[in-house]
């Protein structure tokens, strides 16, 4: 029999308290409660989309196989028609060979190099029964279906089996062939004859949903379950619906976006998850669609191309339910209460720089993962600086100071001990992006306000500050992360109506590029992480929000939200540990608020 101490490779150990930091599983006894416990960790109740890099050719009506981070596409059409077929490695699209005949409306089978392109739309117009077969490099035209079809669904492991149902044209299809390698032979149809459908699994345990039967806009909820012989029929999909994109398996599945009648055949983003006996709806996708495919599990898919309003690239990643999620929870409060504020450091060791309470303050403060002390003043109290760094090696620069919010182009070094004026900035100005610079030798100063709004990058070698390239959009009071050679800005106020932007741009060391926005546009927020994994939380939206993004390199998603909204707070650390504090809740706030990626419950399994 299987002991604790053999699985875990630990005793289970008595405590007078809960311990501070319990591995996930492990299961303690509590002296004082008389309470046997153990730690898990929180996860999601449903799945959620996210941006992904889009593919390399836009289109709509194309075939996939494969999964989230070894996805295949091909076929489709910009318009015109391609054969056009690429690779996704969980990051981006790479162009690999052809199709040898170009087409639309097509169905696929099978994994990234193993598949199949099963019938479709071919030129000059009409279906088409060709079957391709790819093995990794190069496809190779193999023996046709038996009735040649469009827009029909098909199933399959790799390019030796598969199940090919449904399609058009008129009239729709109810014709299921099975694939053994070398032919395809006609087996028991569907119950239901239609076009356009969803489908998903492997020859011998398939899954058939949605569609249209006969007539324009005549979508179903039909669901049709294989058992290798015959077709049942089980749960509808809760919005009928055709055009959709598919991922899973016969026992759990995705039906992603498409288009139904009671929106006028308009584009959906509706994700229905299949459980084996019922369908029921998650969070949609980011880019409403239809005539996409997709690709992968329902604990991490994929949906790619399709169209919504005119043919697409966009591709979007989804993480299914039970993922761990991560939560803000308290931590010590600041001395001072303050906003505006410089920030430096991570969760553990973190400084909290100037800013300003009823008047601007020159007081810095260590953060210890538990309290807040007081350290030296900086030499110039003001507020609306940039810093950044380490809680022993950090610069402060900028900013402004009474009366009439003079501007600053003053810069001073922290050692760990003392601030020292330093190498002033070439431009004085204020409302600095915060956060970007590895310590008080390397540094970025990221626009601001001069007399308008600015798009000037300044980057500090540990002496002087250079001029570099300026950001694509002038603004003021963005977040940032990241040092001088490889950094990211997001958000900000570009001082036009509206006051707020989503914009985020990365940096290389010398130029700045547009990447995927924010999902909320806002200015004064805090930041932590790096340029390719950071997270963006509260800021002005008008009015203050508590809204969390975490960057994975490609795309925001929204997280959970801060405790208290807030704007003009302070930052640090990293995408999986984090530290927000200070800011303005319509006074200025002490609260210190620390995110954990992972955030976990204690569960008491027995009480004495």
């Amino acid at each position: 029999m299987a002991t604790y101490l053999g699985t875990h490779g630990s005793r289970i150990q008595n405590y007078t308290t809960d311990p501070d930091n319990p591995n996930t599983g492990e299961v303690w006894y509590n002296d004082t409660a008389n309470t046997l416990k153990f730690q898990y960790p929180n996860t999601t109740s449903v799945g959620s989309w996210r941006t992904a890099n889009s593919m390399n050719t836009a289109r709509s009506g194309a075939a996939g196989a494969g999964t989230q981070t070894a996805a295949l596409v091909f076929g489709g059409s910009g318009p015109p028609l391609t054969g056009a077929t690429e690779k996704y490695d969980g990051t981006s699209w790479t162009e690999v060979n052809d199709l040898t005949t170009a087409r639309v409306s097509l169905a696929g089978a099978g994994t990234q190099t193993s598949a199949l392109a099963i019938a479709g739309e071919g030129p000059p117009g009409g279906a088409v029964a060709n079957v391709e077969s790819w093995n990794g490099t190069n496809w190779t035209e193999t023996t046709d279906l038996n009735t040649a079809r469009y827009i029909l669904a098909a199933a399959g492991t790799d390019n030796t089996t598969a199940l090919a149902f449904g399609g058009g044209p008129a009239p729709v299809q109810a014709l299921t062939e099975l694939w053994n390698g070398s032919n395809w032979t006609e087996v028991n149809d569907l119950n239901t004859g239609r076009t356009i459908l969803g489908g998903v699994g492997i020859a011998t345990a398939a899954l058939a949903f949605g569609g249209r039967i006969a007539g324009p806009n005549n979508n179903v909820a039909n669901t049709e379950s294989w058992n290798g012989t015959n077709w049942t029929e089980v749960s509808d999909l809760t919005t009928g619906r055709e055009n959709m994109g598919s991922a899973g398996i016969q026992t759990s599945a995705l039906a992603i976006g498409g288009a139904n009648p009671s929106n006028s055949g308009l584009s959906i983003g509706n994700t229905e998850l299949w459980s084996g006996s019922s369908w029921s709806e998650q969070n949609d996708i980011n880019t409403a669609r239809q005539n996409s495919d997709g690709a992968g599990t329902t604990s991490n898919g994929l949906v790619f191309g399709g169209y919504d309003g005119s043919p697409t690239g966009a591709t979007e990643e989804w993480t299914g339910a039970g993922a761990p999620v991560g939560a803000w929870s308290t931590g010590g409060a600041l001395n001072t209460a303050r906003r505006e504020l410089g920030n430096a450091g991570t969760q553990t060791a973190a400084l909290a720089i100037a800013g300003i309470t009823t008047a601007v303050t020159a007081v810095t403060e260590s953060y210890d993962g538990t309290t807040w002390t007081e350290v030296n003043d900086i030499n110039t109290a003001r507020r609306q600086s940039g810093s950044g760094g380490t809680q022993t090696s950090a610069l402060f620069y900028g900013g402004a100071t009474p009366p009439s919010e003079a501007l600053k182009a003053l810069n001073e070094s922290w050692n760990g001990t003392n601030w020292t004026e330093v190498g002033d900035l070439n431009t004085a100005r204020r409302l600095l992006a915060a956060g970007a610079g590895a310590d008080n030798t390397n540094a970025l100063a990221i626009g601001g306000l001069i007399t308008a709004s600015s798009a000037l990058t300044e980057s500090w070698n540990g002496s002087s500050w250079t001029e570099t390239g300026d950001l694509n959009q002038a603004r003021y009071q963005a977040g940032a992360v990241g040092i001088n050679t490889a950094a990211l800005a997001f958000g900000g106020d570009p001082g036009s109506s509206p006051n707020y932007v989503a914009i985020t741009e990365s940096f290389n060391g010398t130029s700045w590029t547009e990447v995927n926005d924010l999902n909320t546009g806002r200015h004064a927020l805090g930041g932590a992480g790096t340029y390719t994994a950071a997270l963006g939380f509260g800021g002005n939206a008008d009015p203050s929000t508590a809204v969390t993004e975490e960057w994975n390199g490609v795309s925001w998603v929204e997280v959970a939200d801060l405790a208290t909204a807030r704007q003009a707070l302070g930052g640090a650390g990293t995408s999986s540990n984090a530290i927000a504090f200070g800011g303005s809740t319509g006074s200025n706030s002490a609260a210190t608020e620390e995110w954990n990626s992972t955030s976990f419950t204690t569960k008491t399994i027995s009480t004495d």
